[in-house]
C-alpha cells in the first residue's frame, strides 16, 4: 500500500502524483512497462473519443474526456522524465515560447486584426522556427500519422497556397473521373488497383476541399448514413422470414432503395 492522501477535490498536482505513484517501484505492474510505443493507439483513441464528445457538445463528457486526454499527456511526459531525457517544465517551457514566438501580433508589434492574417503569420513563423525552406519541405512537414484524409487534405492545401492547383472544381472532377477509369482498368487486371485506389481518393479530396468540405467529416456522414439505410434494409429482410444472407441480393437491392425513400439524407 502506497502512502497516498485522499481527497475530497484534486487538482493538476496531485493527478501528476498518482501518475508518477503509477509508474513508480510500488505501482502498477500495466503502467509501469508503457512506453511511447505500446500507449500509442491509447493516446490517440483519447483523442478521437475527446472530439465526440466535441461533436455531442456534452459539457459532462468533455470534462471526462478531457481529464482522459490530460491523463494521456502527462503520462508520456512522465515516460520521458523516467528516462532522463526532458522533464514536464521541459514541455511546459517549450509550448510557452512558441507561443509567444507565433503570436506577435499579441505579444509584440506586428498587426493581424482578422483570423485570416493570424494564420498567415503563423505558417510563416510556423516554417521560420521549423527550418522550412521549399515548398517540398513545407508538404513533407505535414504529419504522417494523421488520417489519410486530412494529410491529403493539407498537403493539398499547401500545394495550392504554392501556386500548384487548379482555379476551380472542374479540373479537380475531370482529374477524379480520370482516376476512377484507371481504377477500373486496374480492376480489370491492368494495373495496381490498391495504388489507383489511392489516386482516387486523393482526387476525390481535392474536389471536397475545392468545396470547402471536410473530407473526413464527409466519410463519417457518409457511414451515418449507410448505417440508418442498413437498418432499414436488415429489418425489411426480417420481415420475409429469411436471413439477410439467403436472400437475393436483387431483392436486398430493393429494400436498399426503399430505404434511401425513407431516408433520403
Amino acid at each position: 500500500m502506497v502512502n497516498f492522501e485522499y481527497k475530497a477535490h484534486y487538482d493538476l498536482q496531485d493527478l501528476i502524483e498518482i501518475l508518477r505513484i503509477l509508474r513508480g517501484p510500488e505501482g502498477c505492474p500495466w503502467d509501469q512497462v508503457q512506453t511511447h510505443r505500446s500507449n500509442r493507439r491509447n493516446f490517440l483513441e483519447e483523442a478521437y473519443e475527446a472530439a465526440e464528445a466535441f461533436d455531442q457538445d456534452d459539457p459532462d463528457l468533455m470534462c471526462e474526456e478531457l481529464g482522459d486526454m490530460l491523463m494521456q499527456v502527462l503520462f508520456n511526459i512522465h515516460i520521458e522524465e523516467d528516462a532522463g531525457r526532458f522533464f514536464t517544465a521541459d514541455v511546459t517551457d517549450r509550448v510557452c515560447k512558441k507561443l509567444i514566438f507565433r503570436h506577435p501580433h499579441v505579444f509584440a508589434t506586428t498587426k493581424a486584426d482578422t483570423p485570416e492574417e493570424v494564420l498567415v503569420h503563423w505558417e510563416k513563423l510556423k516554417k521560420e522556427e521549423k527550418g522550412i525552406h521549399t515548398n517540398a519541405d513545407n508538404l513533407d512537414h505535414v504529419a504522417r500519422s494523421l488520417p489519410a484524409l486530412w494529410r491529403a487534405e493539407k498537403m493539398q492545401k499547401k500545394a495550392a497556397d504554392a501556386g500548384f492547383d487548379w482555379k476551380d472544381a472542374s479540373g479537380a472532377m475531370d482529374k477524379l473521373e480520370e482516376e476512377t477509369v484507371e481504377l477500373r482498368r486496374a480492376l480489370s487486371g491492368d494495373g495496381d488497383v490498391s495504388e489507383e485506389l489511392g489516386d482516387l481518393l486523393f482526387a476525390a479530396v481535392k474536389v471536397g476541399r475545392f468545396c470547402g468540405i471536410d473530407p473526413e467529416e464527409a466519410l463519417h456522414n457518409a457511414c451515418e448514413k449507410f448505417l440508418r439505410r442498413f437498418r432499414h434494409v436488415e429489418q425489411a429482410a426480417q420481415q420475409t422470414g429469411q436471413a439477410m444472407d439467403e436472400l437475393p441480393l436483387a431483392t436486398l437491392e430493393e429494400f436498399w432503395a426503399n430505404a434511401k425513400t425513407l431516408d433520403p439524407m
